[in-house]
């Protein structure tokens, strides 16, 4: 054994420290849908008069939200190759 390396290290508390220390999460990685033009499920806060107008006609509101979302997106510069997965 060499005299010139030390047997321990030399500041203890800071070695104990970085093998005890928490590990940093990574930030999350964004995965894309496997498929094209798949529709995400979010979650979405909006007024109850506003859900109510498009829950009014019966089934399909969530599609007639989508389209009313897609031509105020539209309206607001949306390309036009957004709209090859319109159902």
């Amino acid at each position: 054994m060499s005299q010139d390396r030390p047997r321990r290290p030399q500041d203890p508390f800071a070695a104990a420290e970085a093998v005890f220390a928490k590990k940093k999460p990574s930030a999350p990685e964004i995965k894309t849908n496997a498929l094209p033009n798949v529709r995400e499920q979010v979650s979405l806060r909006i007024d109850r008069d506003v859900l109510e107008h498009f829950q009014a006609e019966g089934p399909g509101w969530q599609d007639r939200m989508n389209d009313a979302l897609r031509a105020a997106a539209v309206a607001d510069g949306l390309g036009a190759e957004a709209n090859d997965g319109e159902s």
